[in-house]
């Protein structure tokens, strides 16, 4: 069986850069899409492993829809999803108590198996795709 297939869907080009190399340095084949229409037709169209979401791409909740629209298709319904943010960070610099964590996630609004705060280090993100790659997605019956 060869490596694991894992996407990562994030407009930020650093990271998304630095963390496909964490990847691959850890042994995933990794695909990448800059945007939440990308990242649904590379999963659409490539059987992937994981899904690694950022929520604010090109709108401020793009991530959030694309976990929706990945859980609604019987192509990509399966696949494990971890979503990754600077939504808390960023809502705490400015006062906000809005925050989001695994606690927030349901199989409507939030649909993923994990949420991790930004910046992740490169070997939690590892150890988060690895556990993901090889556990069934809570939205598997």
């Amino acid at each position: 069986m060869g490596a694991k297939k894992v996407l990562l869907v994030d407009d930020d080009i650093d990271l998304l850069d630095i963390n496909k190399l964490a990847l691959e340095r850890a042994g995933f084949e990794v695909l990448t899409a800059e945007n939440g229409e990308q990242g649904f037709s590379v999963a659409a169209s490539n059987p992937v492993d994981v899904a690694v979401l950022d929520v604010m791409m090109d709108t401020p909740t793009e991530g959030f829809v694309l976990a929706r629209r990945l859980r609604q298709d019987d192509r990509t319904k399966r696949i494990p999803l971890l979503m990754l943010t600077s939504v808390n960070t960023e809502n705490e610099a400015v006062g906000s108590f809005v925050r989001f964590s695994d606690r927030d996630r349901d199989k409507e609004w939030l649909p993923v198996d994990r949420f991790v705060d930004k910046p992740v280090k490169p070997e939690e993100l590892v150890s988060i795709v690895r556990t993901l790659a090889g556990a069934w997605s809570f939205s598997k019956a």
